[in-house]
C-alpha cells in the first residue's frame, strides 16, 4: 500500500456503474473511496490503513485488481462528498434509500397522493445534496423564468438546480408540511422547524417562508447536530489569542462580546468558549434565538416572544436561578444591553454577541443603545471581532505570483485597504501565494472550507478612561494602534502569507 502522497482531483464520473453500485451498498463508505479504474485495476483512496480490508472486498466483488493510496482527510473528505453527490444523483435506488432515511425520522406523507411523490423525493434529494456538500442554507425561490434552488456553501450562494415554475407551490407546500406550518397561509411570513436523518447525520432544519412578487420563497437553515463543538484552539485563533481568551473567560464577572455580521461564526466562538467553562460546580444558563446546538451540562432557553420570553426577561429570570455564567445569543436593543450590564455588575460572567463591523465599534454601539459610559467601562472586559474567510482548495491550489493576484482587484480597492506587495501595516509577506484554480471537489470556486480571522480588544484602564469620556471610534482606534493592536486584516494577511487563502478573499470580508 502506498503512503500519503500528493494527489490530483479524480474524475469520478468515469467509474463503471457496477462498481459504483457495489460501493454505494457498503455501510462504511466514509473510510475508503474508489477513484479510478484502468486496465482491470481499481485505485482506492483510504482514509486510514484499517480500511484496506473493505477496499479489498470491494475489488473482489467487482472482479478487479486493487491498488490503494493513503490520503489525508483534507483530500479524502472533499472527494467523498463530491462522489456521493454525483453517484447518488445518478442512482435512483440510492435516492429512494435517502428518501426512506428522511421519512424514517417521523416526517409524514398524510395528504400526499401518489402523484405528489416526485415532489417529496425532490425536496428530500435537495436536503441530502445540501448536507453532503456542507451547505448551511437552501434557498427555494421563484424567478420570472422559473423556480430555482441555491445552496450557500462556505458563505457563498451558488445555483444548484433550475425547475419549472409550475412546481413552486407544491414544493413550498411540502416544506410547510415538514416544518409543521400553515399550508394554506401564503400571504404572511412563517417560521418552522423539523428534524431529519440524512445518512448517519442528525440534522435540524429551520424553515422560513416569505411572500415575494414571484411567489413564496423558502430558506432552510441546516444545523448538523452530528458536528462537535470545536475547542477554541481549532477555530483559527493564534496561540496568543487562545491564551488571552482562556484567561479572560475565567474571570468571575464582566462582559465578553463577540462581534461581526450575520454568518461570521460568532455563536460558534461563544460555544467554544462555553465548552471550556462547563463544570459540575458551575450553573451556566443561555438564552438564544434559536437554540442552534444542544450543550450538555448547560441550561439553554429558547426565546419565545409569544410567551413573553425575550432576551431581557430571560436574563432577569436567570438572576433568580443562582447562575455563574450567562450567555446572551444577541444584544439587539437597549433593554437587553442594560440587563446584561447589570448582570455582569452583580457578580456574573456574561458572554454575548453584538452586530458591529469590528471590535472598537462595539463600544460606541452600546453607548448608542443607552448604556451609561461608567457602567460600560466597569463591566466590559474583552471584545472579539471576527469574520470567516474561505480557504484555498487543497486539491487544486497552486503557486501564483503577487502581481497575478493583485490584477484580480482594482488598484483603488487595494489602496483603500492599504494592502500592497509588502503586506498589511508594512509587514513583509512572501512573494509567492497560493490560489485554487478550480476543480470538481470545490465546484470550480478554488476554495474549500472556511476559517476565522480575529481581532482581540482587551479593555484596560486607558480604554476605560476613553469609554467614560464617550470617545469616538477613531479615538479608540488611535489608542489601540499605539498599543500594537492587531486587526482582523493583520491576522488574515498572515494566512495569505501561509498560502491558506488569497488576498481577494481577505479583502472581500475585511474591507469596510
Amino acid at each position: 500500500m502506498n503512503g500519503p502522497a500528493a494527489v490530483s482531483a479524480p474524475d469520478l464520473s468515469r467509474l463503471p456503474a457496477d462498481l459504483v453500485q457495489e460501493y454505494l451498498a457498503f455501510p462504511r463508505r466514509n473510510e475508503f473511496l474508489p477513484v479510478a479504474v484502468e486496465n482491470g485495476n481499481v485505485l482506492v483512496w483510504l482514509r486510514t490503513a484499517k480500511a484496506r480490508p473493505l477496499a479489498d472486498f470491494l475489488a473482489w466483488k467487482a472482479g478487479l485488481k486493487i491498488r490503494t493510496e493513503l490520503v489525508s482527510s483534507e483530500v479524502f473528505f472533499p472527494a467523498l462528498e463530491q462522489a456521493l453527490t454525483l453517484w447518488e444523483e445518478d442512482n435512483p435506488a440510492e435516492e429512494d434509500a435517502g428518501n426512506d432515511e428522511l421519512e424514517a425520522s417521523g416526517q409524514e406523507l398524510l395528504g400526499w397522493s401518489h402523484e405528489d411523490a416526485p415532489i417529496v423525493r425532490l425536496v428530500n434529494r435537495m436536503l441530502h445534496q445540501a448536507v453532503s456538500q456542507g451547505a448551511s442554507d437552501i434557498h427555494f425561490e421563484g424567478r420570472e423564468n422559473g423556480f430555482q434552488v441555491r445552496f450557500r456553501v462556505d458563505g457563498q450562494l451558488r445555483m444548484e438546480r433550475r425547475l419549472d415554475l409550475a412546481v413552486q407551490s407544491t414544493v413550498l407546500a411540502r416544506i410547510k408540511v415538514m416544518g409543521q406550518m400553515d399550508v394554506a397561509e401564503s400571504r404572511a411570513p412563517q417560521d418552522g422547524r423539523f428534524q431529519v436523518r440524512v445518512g448517519r447525520k442528525d440534522v435540524d432544519v429551520r424553515v422560513s417562508t416569505m411572500p415575494t412578487l414571484n411567489g413564496e420563497k423558502a430558506v432552510l437553515r441546516i444545523l448538523d447536530r452530528s458536528k462537535n463543538i470545536l475547542p477554541l484552539s481549532d477555530l483559527g485563533l493564534e496561540p496568543e489569542a487562545v491564551a488571552a481568551i482562556t484567561r479572560m473567560i475565567t474571570a468571575p464577572h464582566g462582559i465578553i462580546l463577540v462581534t461581526g455580521p450575520t454568518g461570521s461564526g460568532k455563536t460558534t466562538t461563544l460555544y467554544a468558549a462555553l465548552k471550556e467553562l462547563i463544570r459540575d460546580s458551575r450553573n451556566i444558563m443561555t438564552v438564544e434565538d434559536p437554540v442552534e446546538y444542544h450543550l450538555p451540562g448547560v441550561n439553554q432557553v429558547q426565546v419565545n416572544r409569544a410567551a413573553g420570553v425575550t432576551f431581557a426577561t430571560a436574563i432577569r429570570g436567570f438572576l433568580r436561578q443562582d447562575p455563574d455564567i450567562i450567555l446572551v445569543g444577541e444584544i439587539r436593543d437597549q433593554e437587553t444591553a442594560g440587563t446584561a450590564v447589570q448582570a455582569s455588575l452583580t457578580g456574573h460572567l456574561v458572554l454575548a454577541t453584538l452586530h458591529t463591523n469590528d471590535a472598537p465599534t462595539a463600544v460606541t454601539r452600546l453607548l448608542e443603545m443607552g448604556v451609561e459610559p461608567f457602567l460600560l467601562a466597569s463591566s466590559l472586559h474583552l471584545v472579539i471581532g471576527q469574520r470567516l474567510v474561505r480557504l484555498n482548495c487543497p486539491l487544486c491550489s497552486a503557486p501564483v505570483n503577487g502581481g497575478d493576484l493583485e490584477s484580480a482587484c482594482t488598484p483603488k480597492f487595494f489602496e483603500a485597504a492599504e494592502v500592497n506587495a509588502n503586506g498589511a501595516n508594512g509587514n513583509p509577506l512572501s512573494s509567492t501565494r497560493l490560489r485554487g484554480s478550480g476543480c470538481d471537489a470545490c465546484r470550480q470556486s478554488g476554495y474549500r472550507g472556511r476559517q476565522g480571522v480575529f481581532e482581540l480588544m482587551p479593555v484596560d484602564e486607558a480604554l476605560r478612561s476613553l469609554i467614560v469620556q464617550k470617545a469616538s471610534v477613531e479615538q479608540l482606534r488611535q489608542r489601540l494602534r499605539a498599543q500594537g493592536f492587531q486587526t482582523m486584516h493583520d491576522h488574515g494577511s498572515r494566512l495569505v502569507a501561509a498560502g491558506k487563502t488569497t488576498q481577494e478573499e481577505l479583502l472581500r470580508v475585511t474591507s469596510l
